[in-house]
Order: structure tokens, then C-alpha cells, then sequence
């Protein structure tokens, strides 16, 4: 009977490391952008499987730096500004990037002016035209 318990217990926990690495442990996160199209976001698990998510560009504001305070630790953290389609002015969305991860401050700011020179580009396309 002792070990039909403990082949049990040997059992959920193996299930229990499958669904973790399937579904939890992001072994890599990745961004993409493209001016006339939109911004790709994309997970890598620790299993193989990957999770996308394509945002429009015309529903990007902005792309912000963000900062929250956990315990006594502040953490920033970059974000996506959806447009509010019933006012252009507001914001209706924040989609956080990253937050697996977690990058430090300085290579947030990296990637938040490669952003930011996307979407000027893409502000200043409508004029030249």
C-alpha cells in the first residue's frame, strides 16, 4: 500500500512539472515591430510551445516605460497603449511586455527608444505622403 501512495505522489508531481513547463515557465519573450503593420508579441515556453499576440498598429498609442511598486522594491516594466476607439485621446488597454523576464531598467530604455523611433516614423509617413 506504501508504494501505491508514494507512486501515486510520484505521479502527480511529474503531472504537476508537465503542466508547469507547458504552461508557466516562459523560457524566452520576444518583440517585434513593424511600422505599417503592427507590434508581435511572443512567449517561448520551457516546453517548446509558444504563445503570439499581434496588435494593429492602428491601435497603438504609444509604447510607455512603466513603473509599479512591489513590496519595497520598484519595478518597471514596458507597456503597450491601446487606443480607446470611441475616444482617439484615450487609452482603453495597457498591455504589459516582458513580464516574465523581467529586464533591467537600462535595457528597457533600449527598447523603448527603438520603439519609439518606429512609431515616429510611422507619425511621420501620413505627411510626407
Amino acid at each position: 500500500q506504501n508504494s501505491m501512495v508514494l507512486s501515486a505522489a510520484i505521479f502527480i508531481t511529474l503531472i504537476g512539472l508537465i503542466v508547469y513547463l507547458h504552461f508557466v515557465k516562459v523560457d524566452q519573450e520576444s518583440l517585434l515591430i513593424i511600422g505599417s503593420l503592427g507590434i508581435q508579441v511572443t512567449s517561448s515556453y520551457a516546453s517548446g510551445k509558444e504563445s503570439t499576440t499581434f496588435i494593429e498598429m492602428s491601435q497603438v498609442k504609444d509604447v510607455v516605460i512603466n513603473e509599479a511598486i512591489h513590496m519595497q522594491k520598484v519595478i518597471y516594466y514596458l507597456c503597450i497603449l491601446i487606443r480607446d476607439p470611441q475616444d482617439p485621446q484615450g487609452v482603453s488597454e495597457v498591455v504589459p511586455l516582458f513580464q516574465s523576464s523581467k529586464p533591467r531598467l537600462d535595457c528597457l530604455v533600449e527598447v523603448y527608444k527603438s520603439c519609439q523611433e518606429i512609431l515616429d516614423q510611422r507619425e511621420m509617413a501620413p505627411q510626407s505622403s
